[in-house]
């Protein structure tokens, strides 16, 4: 089995109210509500972190849940939550830039808050 990995959508505004997650969809302005475990799941979606690590460490540690249940039902509600863009999931790390990238004509780049330049190289990818 692979590992998953999963990622907050940045398009979406996120309030912790009394342990739960109030999310509002940047797509459709749908409020979604989550609770308690969700929420924990939604806190440690760094992209970095294996789900199966985020619920080993997070999930059955706190709740009384083993670890093959608690990590189907974590899949699960990741997938359901993709499907909303609210997580990213994907097999490999997400890498995930706190700022939005701005490319000039010139093709430099450099995200809204710096003010140096990378020079950008886009390589296509090959065909198979």
């Amino acid at each position: 089995m692979s590992s998953l990995y999963i990622a907050r959508n940045s398009r979406v505004a996120a309030r912790a109210m009394g342990g739960e997650m109030m999310i509002i969809s940047g797509r459709d302005s749908t409020l979604f509500t989550l609770n308690e475990t969700a929420t924990i799941l939604w806190q440690s979606a760094d992209g970095a972190t294996p789900l199966e690590r985020i619920v080993e460490q997070r999930i059955c540690a706190e709740f009384e849940v083993h670890l093959a249940e608690a990590l189907h039902d974590a899949e699960v509600l990741a997938r359901e939550l993709a499907k909303h863009n609210i997580l990213v999931v994907s097999e490999e790390p997400i890498l995930q830039s706190s700022f939005p990238i701005v490319i000039s004509r010139d093709g430099f780049s450099r995200t809204r808050q710096s003010t140096s330049w990378t020079r950008l190289e886009l390589v296509p990818e090959s065909m198979p």
